[in-house]
């Protein structure tokens, strides 16, 4: 029933991503994100007094829906609405305080004696977010899609206000391309050769990374020790992942950090599994190196997928990609539960093949540093098509 429990969230999470992500790009960023706090509120309330295991597991899979709504839309809005040059800081900053709730939550789970009372502790702040409709505006990149411009220029003039700021006169001028705005779907997401290419490594970068990451934590589960405190510890290293990105994605950009972080943990990974149980403290420090990898990793491939897709398809783009995570996490107890039953680092062998493959394909992604995000798919078709492997050639 546990597993089951776990198993049913994450398919929310997946069904999520498809229907949300697609909401968001028709209907609007703040909209559907608004709708979704409400929903995670709501079935939240449901789960905690569940009268049954059956209600419990349909709104927990309901939970899973809206919170993908709520993840994905928040990050996308935060994207679009920044400058290119607080793109990254921004982005890293939301991953920061996504750690803090990491580190929150085992005290939660301590000082709280029952899971009815911290599954209330997680959910009733979401119904404080829908304070939001009056504090956040709806993307002006979305509006432009849409064309809605002159919502858009009022957006951009109160936030122009607000910075101490003037718009200078050609944005009176806005306008948006005469051809028909057609609803994101997922050929559009393969139709052209470097959105195909784009897709697929960041679908597989999105697997890697939450299949590693959450085998990492459940392996915290099976190996000893105080699960509060190593949970507690397992989420401070995440700390030092976010300064680390902080510190070179803007001196040597997106593409390097991405592939060299992948690679160091499918090592530490590897190392970690043949060093012997009598050097715990080295056995600890390499896989927590991979830890730290991993999470560098997972941080990185939102900022690079928000990044490489076109205003239009943003929202489902990100959201279909990061499905991928979804099933990473759907597979990643069975994988680490049945392979560690066989042998307890094999998991590990398995972990480390997974991301040294994601470090060398994300050398193909084009560079993203400094750019302005992409608005339509021929933008995103004229990226820079220079990977490591091809600037060398040349």
């Amino acid at each position: 029933m546990l597993d089951l429990t776990q198993a049913v969230l994450n398919l929310g999470f997946l069904t999520g991503a498809f229907t949300l992500g697609y909401a968001a790009d028709r209907y609007g960023r703040i909209r559907i994100y608004l709708y979704s706090c409400l929903g995670v509120g709501l079935c939240g309330l449901v789960v905690a007094f569940a009268p049954n295991f059956s209600i419990f597991l349909i709104f927990r899979f309901l939970q899973g829906v809206f919170g993908k709504g709520t993840w994905m839309t928040a990050y996308v809005i935060v994207t679009e609405i920044v400058g290119s040059d607080q793109r990254r800081i921004v982005g890293i900053v939301i991953q920061m305080f996504f750690t803090l709730g990491i580190m929150i939550l085992p005290g939660i789970a301590y000082l709280i004696p029952t899971w009815q009372g911290i599954q209330l502790a997680i959910t009733l702040p979401n119904f404080l977010f829908l304070l939001y409709y009056w504090a956040v505006p709806e993307s002006p990149r979305w509006l432009l899609t849409r064309k809605k411009g002159e919502k858009a220029l009022n957006i951009m003039h109160t936030i122009a206000k607000h910075n101490g700021k003037y718009l200078s006169p050609h944005y009176s001028e806005i306008t948006v391309a005469d051809e028909e705005v057609s609803n994101p779907s997922f050929l559009d997401l393969v139709r052209t050769p470097q959105m195909r290419k784009y897709t697929l490594i960041l679908m597989y970068a999105w697997f890697t990374s939450a299949l590693i990451y959450q085998g990492l934590v459940m392996r915290l589960g099976i190996i000893g020790g105080n699960l509060y405190l190593d949970f507690f510890i397992s989420g401070a290293v995440e700390l030092p992942a976010a300064l680390l990105i902080l510190l070179t994605i803007d001196r040597i950009g997106r593409r390097l950090p991405f592939a060299i972080s992948n690679i160091v943990a499918g090592v530490a990974c590897l190392i970690t599994a043949f060093l012997p149980e009598d050097i715990l403290w080295l056995k600890t420090s390499v896989a927590t190196l991979g830890r730290l990898g991993i999470t560098m990793a997972f941080e990185i491939v939102y900022l690079v997928n928000s990044e490489l897709y076109p205003t239009t398809l943003r929202n489902f783009g990100v959201s279909l990609c990061s499905s991928l995570c979804d099933l990473g996490g759907i597979i990643a107890p069975f994988l680490l539960f049945r392979l560690a039953a066989i042998w307890m680092e094999l998991p590990l062998i398995i972990f480390s093949i997974l991301a040294v493959i994601c470090g060398i394909l994300v050398l193909f992604l084009p560079e993203t540093k400094g750019i302005s995000l992409p608005e339509t798919v021929e933008d995103v078709e004229q990226l820079s098509r220079y990977s490591v492997f091809s600037s060398i050639l040349h």
